[in-house]
């Protein structure tokens, strides 16, 4: 039987819109808390799905717009404004304090909380999951990993789903980059790229709260890592562009390959399990939106 739930997502970008889109499906109460809500509906979209927009900023001490009643579910997946020790600090400790703060918590039963898989760092190319040892390599891996070891103290049921890159139609920046030339990739060795769809990463979170009793972590990742240059010049091949030079792999994240197991175990189906079956989806309705065009 379905229950319906007040659920708030703090932090309502492209992945908590996916996201709220779900849970609206299935009857729940859905709050969007950003800085910037979207604005009114247009006449073209007065059949969009019913999310009560809250206009708050998470970094603000004391919160002062008011907040809803009721709330059983806090989805927690805002962006820091810069790729910066403050900013991560900002938005994933002191903006979660600020929030518990503000809310009434009376009715709160569950706390999902959205990290990266940036917390685990160099591993040479080996398989991770859930007990790997974390250690971080870049500014944003650590204030994750202490942001996540406080949310286990708290007094309320907490998950913790570290996802890998997100790809989809809002996020297209790496096929943009390739196009554009901007890219390059280590080829004097293996190092693996990690990505999920931002459909599955949205169904995921909203498969994590039905669970009755679920782990305190979940890796959220697709079911094929694969090589970084094998996976570049293979979209930029698809999109008939140069295939990228040469260069170092990205900074800061680390080489490792993703373990989805646990995920699977719980029940949950990825509607995009390949990556390049993923990308090939989204090239094709690209063609297709510029065919319109």
């Amino acid at each position: 039987m379905n229950t319906t739930k007040h659920i708030l997502i703090a932090g309502c970008g492209d992945l908590g819109l996916r996201t709220a889109q779900l849970l609206l499906q299935q009857g729940h109460v859905v709050y969007g808390l950003r800085r910037s809500p979207p604005g009114p509906l247009t006449p073209q979209k007065k059949t969009a799905s019913p999310i009560t927009w809250i206009q708050a900023d998470l970094c603000q001490t004391g919160i002062h717009t008011p907040l809803p009643e009721k709330i059983s579910t806090i989805i927690y997946c805002p962006t820091p404004a810069q790729r910066t020790e403050t900013a991560y600090r900002a938005i994933f400790i002191q903006g979660l304090n600020n929030l518990l703060g503000t809310l009434d918590t009376t009715w709160l039963e569950r706390l999902v909380f959205i990290s990266s898989s940036a917390v685990y760092g160099e591993h040479h190319g080996n398989w991770v999951n859930e007990k790997t040892p974390l250690l971080p390599l870049g500014v944003n891996g650590r204030v994750l990993q202490e942001a996540e070891q406080q949310l286990h103290t708290l007094p309320y049921e907490t998950v913790v789903l570290r996802l890998s890159g997100l790809y989809g139609p809002e996020k297209q920046q790496l096929l943009e980059r390739i196009r554009a030339g901007q890219t390059r990739v280590p080829r004097h060795e293996t190092y693996y790229a990690n990505r999920i769809h931002l459909e599955d990463a949205a169904a995921a979170i909203v498969h994590c709260l039905t669970l009755p009793q679920p782990a305190p972590c979940y890796l959220v990742n697709d079911n094929t890592p694969l090589p970084i240059d094998e996976l570049y010049d293979w979209l930029a091949s698809a999109m008939q562009v140069p295939c990228p030079p040469e260069g170092a792999p990205p900074a800061g994240i680390g080489n490792k390959r993703l373990s989805n197991t646990l995920l699977l175990e719980s029940g949950f189906r990825l509607r995009w399990p390949n990556t390049k079956q993923g990308y090939t989806a989204l090239l094709n309705e690209q063609r297709s939106n510029e065919q319109q065009v």
